[in-house]
């Protein structure tokens, strides 16, 4: 693998050392040409390598470290010895064992002659070292190093290569330390020897303890130097992995929200997570201020990161988390080395940490003993409206409208023409064009011209528009947000027969949100739409005979509700059979608790899944989120319309 080895020590200056010795060494030092010598490498060797590697442990990092570990011989343990007592030189004159060895160490004093090089042409070996032997700050030895193969390839094999890298990027290395350009002072000499022909650079600063190195100084050394080293090999490399990792993201991406979905759509029997919930629900009450994670005490976060933890090992969330995991360490080995990366716990996975605050929100939700309706899920087709009593001018207009085949301009025709009809008093091409406003499309967005229209239709007696009408009187939008107003036409909506409006009612009157808590007329509406068939509202009658809310308690009942919600199809129905079976006394929201918890990481996960390739324009994640969140206010599933998101804007008026 082509690579670039940047190691940093430093010699610390003034206190009985200098940087002069190391300076003439790099300087005068003999090229060592390593006659091939496949011999096992000597006792001597082999000893004098264990202390290196004992004594200074990042060794282990230099290539010739590598090479001896592949091919033990007195070759490569000669390389590995001469670069890791280099990289130690600061150190190893004052330690046993060391200095005997660098006093005998082979070099050439060349009268009048070295390989030093910095931004001068000529340098002054004997005023350098001078000046070094006087300085006191801290001067940093880098060494970095190529491959052979890479060097000879590449061009690097000779010192003027090396000269005309480091002077083009010596700006570059001193932003890197912190050094001032007009401060930054170095030397470098090239070392043509073994496998890995390598350069030993000096850099420091004219005012001392001014210069500062931290490990992200170190890679952006490293990386300057290895983006122009490589720089033509990189653009292909580039190209290919990067086509590449668009495949794999595609991949991940498809994997995590087909396992994102199948979190928000199951239910889960969790006795022990379950537990815990209740538990931090409990021990929530004795916090004030805001519920979130950094404001809780450290016994509270504890318990969070538990919670979290318990989740994980569910085998749905623990191979979504592993996918995600998995697609990190793979990008990552594409631009850098690989390394062995270990799976934190999901708690203290940063990219996650939204789901603490889930468990938090969860426990408060048992606490605060509000209702829940699990029905993120359901299919709102309260809006739906037939063809029946709808003129043949209106549905033709509409069948145009709708129709993608047709020019543009053709299909703005009909816009207007439909307009033109709303205008004249046509309940249904009211009600079609204030959803077209309301939703966009075709039509820019426009809140108060859709309220205007769905009020003219719902005046009419057209169950959808009045049960549409409500529901944008509900909605968040300023513009036209008035409870009352909401409330009053989902009761003629629901009057109409129209159970999605009744359904929606009993949700209001249990909530207290836009409407005085009535638990009694919430469970009269509910009735209408469960009657009907809505498993809904079966499952919402289920609960309330369950809990005994607006309602006579009766189990054997809420069984029924439960059976019948089941049986049309609910999900947490059946949920609610089983535990009930199992005799378990539980209040439904700790019941509940993990499945829910379960359905929020479902939405989260979802979220940090990949984003695809950029296509088209692009929606930032949490303007997504926002119209994610209008569309549910609105009566929507969650992922409505997703893929007209991934492909444009819906252009077509609403039926």
């Amino acid at each position: 693998m082509a690579r670039l080895i940047v190691k940093s020590p430093y010699i610390k200056c003034g206190t009985g050392q200098s940087a002069g010795g190391y300076l003439k060494y790099i300087a005068t030092r003999e090229r060592v040409e390593i006659i091939p010598d496949d011999r096992p490498p000597t006792n001597k060797q082999e000893q004098l390598i264990a202390k290196l590697v004992k004594d200074f442990p990042d060794a282990k990092e230099l290539m010739e470290y590598e090479d001896y570990l592949s091919h033990p011989t007195k070759a490569t343990a000669s390389a590995l010895i001469t670069l890791a007592l280099e990289s130690n030189w600061d150190r190893l004159s004052s330690m046993e064992g060391y200095a005997k060895y660098i006093a005998l160490r082979p070099r050439a004093e060349r009268l009048g002659e070295h390989g030093l090089f910095g931004d001068n042409d000529a340098v002054d070996l004997a005023a350098a070292a001078d000046e070094l032997d006087h300085y006191t700050g801290n001067v940093w030895t880098h060494i970095i190093s190529l491959h052979r193969e890479d060097a000879e390839r590449l061009g690097y094999n000779h010192a003027d290569a090396w000269r005309t890298l480091l002077r083009t990027h010596r700006n570059d290395i001193a932003a890197a330390m912190k050094i001032p350009l007009e401060d930054f002072r170095w030397y470098a000499a090239f070392h043509d020897e073994g496998n890995h022909p390598h350069v030993h650079m000096m850099a420091w600063s004219a005012k001392p303890n001014q210069a500062y190195l931290s490990k992200d100084g170190i890679r952006q050394i490293k990386s300057t130097l290895t983006n122009q080293i490589f720089r033509q090999e990189l653009l292909h490399v580039y190209e290919q992995k990067s086509k590449s990792r668009d495949e794999l993201v595609a991949e991940a991406r498809k994997a995590m929200l087909e396992l994102a979905k199948a979190m928000r759509e199951m239910t889960c029997i969790h006795p022990e997570a379950e537990q815990m919930i209740w538990d931090l629900s409990r021990q929530l009450g004795q916090v004030g201020g805001r519920k979130t994670y950094g404001y809780l005490p450290k016994p509270m976060k504890k318990l969070v990161d538990a919670i979290v933890d318990q989740m994980a090992r569910l085998p749905t969330v623990d191979t979504c988390y592993q996918t995600w995991w998995e697609l990190q360490c793979q990008v990552e080995d594409y631009y850098s080395e690989g390394k062995k990366r270990l799976r934190p716990p999901l708690s203290q996975q940063k990219e996650f940490r939204q789901i603490k605050n889930a468990v938090i929100r969860e426990a408060e939700h048992i606490r605060m003993n509000k209702f829940s309706f699990e029905d993120e899920e359901m299919q709102d087709d309260g809006e739906q409206i037939s063809t029946y009593g709808m003129s043949y001018e209106c549905q033709d207009l509409q069948s145009v409208a709708n129709d993608e085949s047709y020019p543009l301009e053709e299909r703005d025709r009909a816009a207007e023409q439909m307009e033109q009809l709303a205008d004249a008093g046509d309940a249904h091409a009211q009600y079609i064009i204030g959803t077209a406003y309301r939703d966009g499309g075709l039509l820019i967005p426009d809140t108060v011209k859709a309220q205007k229209l769905l009020e003219r239709a719902a005046e009419q007696d057209l169950d959808a528009a009045q049960y549409a009408l409500g529901k944008l009187y509900l909605s968040d939008d300023a513009d036209v947000h008035d409870s009352a107003k909401g409330i009053y036409w989902l009761k003629r909506s629901a009057d109409n027969g129209n159970d999605y409006a009744a359904y929606r009612l009993g949700k209001e009157y249990l909530s207290g949100k836009n409407t005085i808590k009535d638990a009694e007329t919430a469970v009269s509406y509910l009735r209408q739409a469960a009657d009907n068939g809505s498993a809904y509202a079966q499952y919402l009658l289920g609960k309330l005979t369950l809990m005994g809310e607006g309602i006579s308690k009766d189990p054997d009942a809420a069984y029924e509700w439960f059976a019948a919600a089941r049986d049309n199809g609910h999900t947490y129905a059946e949920f609610f059979m089983k535990r009930m079976e199992r005799g378990e006394q539980e209040p439904p929201s700790v019941l509940l608790s993990a499945t829910r918890l379960l359905y929020h990481m479902g939405n989260i996960f979802r979220d940090n899944a990949p984003a695809p390739a950029a296509n088209g324009v692009q929606i930032d994640r949490k303007r997504l989120a926002q119209m994610r969140q209008k569309r549910v206010a609105l009566g929507h599933k969650p992922d409505d319309h997703e893929l007209e998101q991934q492909q444009g804007f819906s252009m077509k008026f609403h039926m």
